[in-house]
């Protein structure tokens, strides 16, 4: 999976390091991922304790879209075989699939391909009747990838929104909130477009803490906001929206356009969403290599969140607190976190991502010899080609020049030229950062 992880491995911890990282994304693959959560008997599929008579309906088709979209398809297409009738993905990557389309989409912003293929999943939907069995696949990158301007809004309208939203500092939840408000499948609307049909929404989730109603914005999910929630952010973050945008929100303010459904909302009667993967996922298959290499593992949260390398600091010397005293674990140890930390750029904005920067913040701050490993588990670490880094406190020799590179927001090419950087290309997965210190024993 690392291609060049014969470049960066630096001796045996930065080999339990990269191991721990592989073991993560596998487990986080989404075909690993379905085939965990979900099984079949004869004409029995179960879907985590749910179970489902295949028998009953007259049509099983798989919709949604998302990064890890296709892969989860493809895992369905293997378990459902000629039971499925067909459906339409929208995924990053091109994917090979058999009985359901896949359609290649642009992310993060939404593109002409991306509204077509909606539209055409959107009809699939609308055609449903109570003997339809749908399977809504939703994983992280799906709010772009599903795009479905409401009323007389315009894909130029949502990309202007969604690119001064996303470069506003607006938090993830808050930016969906806008979202599902300027759409006709986001906020709960699968669902209500789908009924009478039965809908079992298979999520991969992307988001700290794993709320439903964020995860791609929940298009299966009740909704709790509102229309004046959508304009109150723009109001606190001090932003624009175009016109059209403004007059939009306005009019479902004043009860001209229907609400988003809401939790009691009957359209969700027939809909149950089951959670099949997750950053935990990742970590707990981790924490098992970690193990099995004769380290014992900690996970410290998969809620992680905050400034790149401002949150390095404390981890690294939970690390160092680790060598010095065996609390909060005895070393040979693995620490291990996840969660999706940011970068404010002040620079020049260069070459990087957070999971970058907190590996050289953490290896600056870092006064022992851990390897600090991070990677975003999509193979895309910001607005790098690069997964994440590694590196331990010796490999920055030129600390002086570490320093501007972190404070100029250029990490990128700095661990490039140290030879830190981790490559494995697009993962077809994505379940936030993962994050990995490996601090060895006595004798290593």
């Amino acid at each position: 999976m690392i291609r060049n992880r014969a470049e960066v491995v630096g001796n045996r911890v930065h080999e339990v390091a990269l191991d721990c990282i592989e073991a993560a994304v596998d487990a986080a693959a989404p075909e690993a991922a379905t085939k965990s959560a979900i099984g079949r008997e004869d004409q029995t599929l179960t879907v985590g304790g749910r179970t489902y008579d295949l028998d009953e309906y007259g049509e099983v088709v798989i919709v949604g879209g998302g990064k890890a979209a296709g892969g989860v398809t493809r895992a369905l297409e293997s378990i459902l075989g000629d039971t499925l009738s067909g459906g339409h993905v929208v995924v990053k990557q091109a994917i090979d699939t058999e009985t359901v389309r896949s359609s290649v989409g642009d992310h993060p912003l939404p593109s002409d391909q991306n509204v077509a293929a909606t539209a055409d999943i959107l009809e699939t939907v609308d055609e449903a009747d109570a003997e339809t069995l749908i399977l809504f696949v939703l994983t992280g990158g799906a709010s772009a990838l599903l795009s479905a301007p409401a009323g007389d809004l315009t894909l130029e309208d949502l990309q202007t929104t969604t690119d001064r939203l996303l470069s506003g500092g607006v938090p993830i939840a808050e930016i969906n909130a806008v979202r599902k408000h300027l759409s006709d499948l986001k906020g709960g609307q699968i669902a209500r477009r789908a009924a009478p049909a039965t809908v079992a929404g298979l999520l991969i989730s992307d988001v700290v803490g794993n709320d439903l109603s964020t995860i791609g914005s929940g298009p299966s999910v009740p909704d709790e906001t509102t229309y004046e929630d959508a304009r109150d952010v723009f109001e606190r973050y001090d932003l624009t929206p175009p016109p059209a945008v403004c007059n939009y929100l306005e009019s479902g303010r004043d009860g001209r356009v229907s609400e988003t459904p809401f939790p009691d909302d009957t359209d969700f009667d027939r809909v149950t969403n089951h959670l099949i993967g997750d950053n935990a996922t990742a970590l707990d298959a981790a924490a098992a290599v970690a193990r099995e290499a004769g380290y014992e593992p900690l996970v410290l949260t998969s809620r992680l969140r905050g400034e790149a390398r401002e949150v390095a600091k404390p981890l690294v010397a939970i690390a160092e607190e680790a060598t010095a005293t065996g609390t909060p674990v005895e070393p040979p140890a693995v620490l291990l976190a996840g969660g999706e930390t940011t970068v404010t750029v002040t620079g020049d904005g260069g070459q990087g991502g957070p999971n970058q920067e907190f590996v050289l913040s953490g290896a600056l701050a870092h006064d022992g010899d851990a390897v600090i490993a991070a990677v975003d588990t999509d193979g895309e670490d910001g607005s790098s080609d690069v997964a994440g880094a590694i590196a331990d406190g010796a490999a920055i020799s030129d600390r002086e020049r570490a320093r501007e590179a972190l404070l100029a927001n250029d990490v990128g090419s700095y661990l490039s030229e140290i030879e830190a950087t981790i490559e494995t290309g697009p993962t077809g997965t994505n379940v936030n950062d993962v994050i990995v210190l490996a601090i060895p024993g006595p004798s290593e």
